[in-house]
């Protein structure tokens, strides 16, 4: 071909558009995939009304009705499958709050996610924990994350969303503020506040932020990579002085990269394990 023949130029730009369909089709592969986080998998009934939903023949508020008749005839009947029911209201409670177009980078903000989302599963939606723990991570060999101590878990928010208020992102090229907002997040998961539901929680909280910031998010990272977004965390957030091991941000970062960047990075878990920690021996 000539370079006239190669030229693009005189071709009118054509306007790309989303159907609300396809939207939709991904806030709830968001959802659901967030899920995997704690091993859940929704219900064959969800499968059924998000479907309803995104044909536009249910809101997103008759979803959630149905899912309660359901799961109270469910009830009657002693048959009620709890990983589905966490499963089904919070994937669902996801897709409503992704609506919503308020956001305030606030604490109080923070416990507001954790009640909308857990607010039909959880006594406790929306209270901070009163306990210290601790939880055994694969990638560490059953090692565990320091977390927050619960009597300054307000103290240390505050703190983290008031070191957050004080960045301007529009000064900011955008290596800097994926560096800045993979800290921010790893900073906030790791107070752990809740006694369940932190991650999603935080992947919620993070998403509407930079929703706020004008940032387009791809919410279809999450349908397969949860997973791996929980144990990036996890890695950011770890360290073992005796064998020398520092808390490592890179996997977070890539994460990121692939969110707001579209970037291809290759997300395995596998990669995240912390070889030191495990005999070699055995």
């Amino acid at each position: 071909m000539t370079e006239k023949e190669l030229d693009s130029s005189i071709n009118e730009y054509k306007e790309e558009y989303k159907s609300n369909n396809y939207i939709k089709q991904l806030q709830w592969d968001m959802a659901i995939g967030l899920q995997k986080v704690d091993n859940l998998e929704p219900s064959k009934y969800l499968e059924k009304l998000l479907k309803q939903n995104m044909e536009g023949n249910l809101t997103i508020k008759e979803v959630e009705k149905e899912l309660r008749d359901y799961y109270v005839e469910k009830e009657k009947k002693n048959d009620i499958n709890h990983n589905e029911l966490e499963c089904d209201f919070v994937s669902a409670r996801i897709v409503e709050l992704l609506n919503e177009d308020k956001f305030e980078l606030s604490v109080n903000y923070l416990k507001y996610i954790h009640k909308f989302l857990f607010q039909d599963v959880y006594e406790f939606a929306g209270e901070f924990r009163k306990i210290d723990f601790f939880k055994h991570e694969k990638i560490l060999n059953n090692d565990s994350v320091a977390y927050g101590d619960s009597t300054t878990l307000n103290e240390s928010l505050e703190y983290d969303i008031s070191q957050e208020l004080e960045k301007n992102y529009k000064e900011m090229n955008i290596v800097q503020v994926i560096n800045n907002i993979a800290k921010f997040s790893s900073s906030i998961w790791q107070v752990h506040p809740f006694r369940e539901g932190n991650t999603r929680t935080t992947a919620l909280f993070i998403e509407k932020y930079l929703i706020s910031l004008g940032y387009k998010v791809d919410n279809s990272l999450f349908k397969d990579k949860s997973v791996y977004f929980r144990n990036a965390l996890v890695r950011s957030n770890y360290f073992n002085n005796y064998l020398n091991i520092k808390e490592d941000s890179s996997y977070l970062v890539k994460f990121y990269e692939n969110l707001l960047l579209g970037k291809n990075n290759n997300l395995h878990s596998k990669d995240l394990i912390v070889n030191e920690l495990f005999d070699k021996r055995d």
